[in-house]
């Protein structure tokens, strides 16, 4: 069943989750970007996390981005249980707030992630991002029934790059965010920054899918090496700048989503209107 009022508090610990993603996907940006232009390497997540580190106030950082990745996986978790999204209590709509609830606890894995960077557990190593892909579909391969969990994983992933891609491409995400100017700018922004997202994330699931296919871990490749695919691509340092665009925009989006997330089922100003609700009264508008 649905739950038609969420706790207030899901407001900042919201805005506190897509900050922290906002800051993370900026500083990925901004490396992929400088990857392009030099032809120095790519990076993924985990060394935009590194370079927080080595920043000013780096372990301050860490902790805030720590807390801000486990806040957004409440969030997502809040949302899933109040149907924040309301996306319904049919199958369909079951599964979508299934899926809420997957991302939550991978977003609370990640923050933990980097709260033990912070507290100096588990640095850099030698592999980087695409080494511990490799480890960690390893050894989920030697359990049982491991080429199918890789399988299903790949397929997820596939998945979530085709939702980001329509997301953009379509506009669905007009649905949340609030209706002012800023927001009408921004937009060719945040399309190519769910689209640039999504490609990324589909490549990621093509190569995990051939490491189950294959029962070779060494095909699995996180998000740095699939850009650094792309990169490999023909044209690819100017694909590589192309994404590292709207990498930023992804980011932008997250910051975009902090401050202007219309959350339904918690309380509003009746004047605040989403996108989608503002393009709909223009069309009645017209019509009329």
């Amino acid at each position: 069943m649905s739950r038609s009022n969420a706790p207030d508090w899901v407001i900042p610990v919201m805005r506190a989750g897509y900050s922290a993603r906002g800051l993370v996907y900026l500083i990925l940006g901004g490396l992929t970007l400088s990857a392009a232009v030099s032809g120095g390497a790519t990076e993924g997540t985990k060394g935009a996390v590194e370079t927080l580190r080595s920043a000013p106030f780096g372990q301050v950082l860490l902790w805030l981005v720590a807390l801000g990745f486990v806040c957004y996986g409440v969030w997502r978790l809040i949302a899933a249980w109040f149907d924040l999204e309301r996306r319904g209590d049919d199958e369909e709509g079951m599964a979508k707030r299934f899926a809420l609830v997957v991302t939550g606890l991978i977003h609370m894995a990640l923050g933990a992630g980097i709260a033990a960077l912070a507290l100096g557990i588990g640095g850099s190593s030698g592999g980087g991002e695409g080494s511990g892909a490799s480890n960690w579909t390893a050894k989920v391969l030697q359990m049982p029934g491991g080429k199918w969990i890789v399988g299903i994983a790949a397929l997820a992933i596939f998945g979530a790059g085709v939702h980001y891609i329509l997301k953009g491409w379509q506009k669905k995400y007009k649905r949340y965010i609030e209706s002012n100017e800023k927001t009408r700018k921004l937009q060719p922004l945040l399309r190519w920054g769910f689209v640039s997202y999504g490609i990324v994330l589909m490549i990621v699931g093509v190569f995990l899918f051939f490491a189950a296919l294959n029962s070779d871990p060494s095909n699995a490749k996180g998000i740095g090496g699939a850009l650094e695919y792309i990169r490999g691509l023909t044209g690819g340092r100017f694909l590589l700048g192309f994404i590292a665009l709207g990498i930023i925009g992804f980011g932008v989006e997250n910051f975009v989503e902090a401050r202007y997330r219309v959350v339904s089922g918690v309380d509003y100003d009746s004047d605040v209107k989403t996108m989608a609700q503002a393009a709909k009264a223009k069309a009645k508008q017209k019509m009329a």
